[in-house]
């Protein structure tokens, strides 16, 4: 996503529609992209998306530039809302039920994640997260793409807690280290 949005964003925040619709042409693709990964359906990313541009409607103007660019900041909200829908879905045990076939994202197509990687931004993250090892690589996948709370990822590693608090938080440093060099 260029990061061209950020008038857009500043223009939202003071209720131009207009640069509302623009700014959701630009980014609604990749962002549906990202809510896909971790929902893994269809019908719960569409709604999910939704949700999120209504955030980002009502949050535009709490963007602080200093603290990321525009694509990180809505991908955060979209990010944020699947793990909130996710962990609803969990305690509500839909998780159980099996989707039905026209919601189930098709296994031999490229993948959300396989799209994202594919785009420029995509690519840099791909060549940042090559230098991270292995556990700190792990971690971070099953946290932002499956959306495992920081407990549910030390019962799946078989790690103390600390330890896997740890491994995500250099992850992140190297990764925006990495990042802001590229």
């Amino acid at each position: 996503m260029a990061e061209d949005l950020a008038p857009l964003v500043y223009r939202t925040a003071l209720g131009d529609q207009r640069a509302f619709e623009q700014l959701y042409r630009q980014t609604s693709s990749r962002l549906y992209g990202v809510a896909l990964i971790l929902l893994r359906r269809r019908d719960l990313a569409e709604e999910v998306l939704q949700e999120a541009y209504i955030k980002i409607w009502h949050a535009a103007g709490s963007y602080q530039p200093e603290r990321g660019t525009v694509s990180t900041w809505l991908s955060t909200i979209v990010r944020r809302s699947a793990i909130d829908r996710l962990r609803r879905n969990r305690n509500d045990a839909l998780v159980q039920q099996e989707p039905e076939d026209r919601d189930v994202v098709d296994e031999d197509t490229p993948g959300p994640l396989q799209q994202l990687l594919a785009d420029a931004d995509g690519m840099r993250l791909s060549r940042c997260l090559e230098h991270l090892d292995e556990r700190q690589r792990e971690s971070l996948r099953l946290a932002f793409f499956q959306g495992l709370t920081h407990s549910e990822l030390a019962a799946r590693l078989e790690a103390p807690l600390g330890t896997v608090k740890a491994w995500i938080r250099r992850g992140l440093d190297k990764l925006k280290g990495c990042l802001h060099e590229i």
